[in-house]
């Protein structure tokens, strides 16, 4: 947490870096805000700040209506840490408590309900219901604000239990019903997709990611066309598309076809970090620039470390492609989508996404000689896919990164960089350097005459705790490079 003094100069200067980092509440009205509300700035005895907008509406303030602070990005520090209230926070987005409560959550964590709640306490301000109840606010808005499903039917979809506690959650978040947020314009059927706007701090270098996903899409799962990245995800309700493209402003539009609008939640957590959405570029640029490397930053400005929607895709995927070449790896992932994935219900599907990526236990069935791949791969991805059905290893949203890494490098065929990889991409690690990577390497010997004087593993060292933006930067290069 920001001093008292840093966060009130936020609050004066407008600072949009700052929102979702904390909220700003103003004793004279009753109201909290993001820091960059338009709003006349308040004198600073009359403000508190809150870590979160659980905790400022715990404490009795309504969110404002001018600034939208539950429209804010979320803070990167939950998404960068590894403690366990920060995977607690994780878990609570992915909407544990609205399948299993705060027994689930906890039990997930391996503490009691009661520990939990009281670390979360200390930290935040409040507990895992009051995290769990802005998440359903903040859902049910913007189903309303976004369809003309009937209210009952939005309460129970965001998660609450009853159209009671529905009523109450909004008039004490906005101090008005639910339903007098429903403007005329969202009086319509319901379309076939939601179309939400998912903000994001600048600088923002949707080229690259596009780019990225490109390379990698594999045919039936996802694709990148006109400008925009589609794939299918799996979630706890049933499957999902979504496609995501650039918007005016600060925004991403997220278009997504639910097969139960109770996973909206955490389909929008997903796509927050497929795009990483939640960053901060300018603390992991003025890092890097600490770091000598500011030729490096303004080359790319607004560079992200891409997350992944599934983690055992993603570490099925990293385990695959070891030592081939991207477009082998696409064509080995391709068939076995083809052969163990499931199709998507005909009202889900586009043009080109129309299958689901197979479950764990769906891979690990997959007979020995259904792979044209090296008997020594084929035991390191039915060893993975074994470990991960079993339940033996965790690389869930709220999983214990250090422990992971332990349980990933027992398993036959999984090295340094696979390792990395999977903490990177799916675990949403923003400290990994792949300094073995081929690509890494060649952008490091071009970089050489212009790098700072030194040792470049003091320049790594000092990038920390943003080394996979490092990496990241260092692929760009090397494409660049190349092209």
């Amino acid at each position: 947490m920001l001093t008292t003094d840093q966060c009130y100069q936020a609050v004066t200067s407008r600072d949009r870096r700052f929102d979702g980092m904390f909220f700003t509440a103003v004793h004279t009205t009753g109201i909290f805000c993001r820091p960059s509300c338009p709003a006349r700035t308040p004198r600073r005895e009359n403000v508190d700040f809150f870590i979160s907008a659980a905790a400022a509406a715990e404490a009795g303030f309504r969110a404002c209506k001018r600034c939208r602070p539950d429209a804010s990005p979320n803070s990167p520090e939950w998404d960068t840490r590894g403690d366990v209230v920060a995977r607690a926070v994780r878990l609570i987005r992915e909407g544990i408590i609205d399948c299993g409560g705060v027994e689930a959550l906890a039990a997930e964590l391996g503490y009691s309900s009661r520990q939990l709640s009281r670390l979360m306490h200390e930290e935040l301000g409040a507990g895992p219901l009051a995290l769990a109840r802005t998440e359903r606010v903040r859902t049910a808005r913007t189903l309303i604000e976004a369809t003309a499903l009937p209210m009952s039917d939005i309460a129970f979809a965001a998660g609450f239990a009853s159209i009671r506690q529905f009523n109450d959650s909004f008039r004490d978040m906005y101090s008005i019903s639910p339903r007098e947020l429903r403007t005329t314009g969202s009086d319509r059927a319901v379309a076939d997709q939601l179309v939400l706007r998912l903000a994001y701090r600048p600088p923002f270098d949707f080229e690259y990611l596009l780019a990225y996903h490109s390379v990698r899409a594999v045919p039936g799962i996802e694709t990148v066309a006109d400008g925009a990245y589609s794939r299918s995800m799996r979630l706890a309700h049933g499957p999902a598309v979504i496609t995501l493209s650039q918007a005016a402003g600060d925004f991403v539009d997220c278009r997504l076809r639910l097969a139960d609008t109770r996973d909206l939640g955490s389909a929008v957590a997903r796509a927050r970090r497929i795009l990483d959405l939640d960053a901060d570029p300018v603390a992991v640029a003025q890092t890097l620039r600490a770091a000598g490397l500011g030729t490096l930053i303004d080359r790319h400005p607004g560079m992200r470390s891409p997350g992944h929607c599934d983690s055992v895709e993603l570490a099925v995927r990293t385990v695959l492609g070891q030592q081939i070449s991207l477009a082998a790896a696409r064509t080995h992932l391709q068939r076995l989508v083809a052969g163990a994935g499931e199709p998507l219900p005909e009202e889900l599907r586009t043009d080109c996404v129309d299958r689901l990526f197979p479950t764990a236990e769906a891979i690990a069935a997959v007979p020995a000689d259904d792979w044209a791949l090296p008997a020594s791969r084929i035991r390191t991805i039915h060893a993975l896919a074994t470990a991960l059905a079993e339940g033996r290893l965790d690389l869930g949203a709220g999983s214990d990164r250090e422990a992971a890494s332990r349980d990933l490098l027992a398993l036959p065929g999984i090295g340094p960089w696979s390792n990395g990889y999977i903490r990177m991409r799916a675990l949403g690690d923003p400290d990994v350097f792949l300094g073995s990577d081929l690509g890494v390497k060649k952008s490091v010997a071009e970089l050489a005459e212009s790098a700072p004087a030194g040792d470049w593993a003091d320049v790594v060292a000092a990038c920390s705790p943003w080394r996979s933006y490092l990496t990241h930067l260092l692929w760009a290069e090397h494409a660049q490079a190349e092209h």
